[in-house]
């Protein structure tokens, strides 16, 4: 999901950003304006990861949120994995 894609949906994807990241508060996700690299450097920060894996990261969890929101019928709520 590019850049601009993922800020117009970023209002959509909240919900499933503090599902997917537990550690993430609700301030942090208000915080965000829907810049991946507002994610990206929240991870770092509240999970420790590298800069490479948060990127990671985020990349999966938003090619799954994308194809969440294109698939008629399906649930919200993207599915990539992380480690605590």
């Amino acid at each position: 999901m590019n850049s601009d894609i993922f800020e117009g949906k970023w209002k959509q994807l909240k919900g499933s950003v503090k599902k997917q990241w537990g550690k993430l508060t609700d301030d942090d996700v208000a915080s965000m304006t829907g810049q991946k690299d507002q994610l990206v450097g929240k991870l770092q920060e509240r999970y420790g990861y590298t800069k490479d894996q948060a990127q990671k990261e985020a990349d999966a969890w938003a090619a799954a949120a994308n194809a969440d929101l294109e698939a008629p019928g399906t649930t919200r709520g993207a599915t990539a994995t992380h480690k605590v």
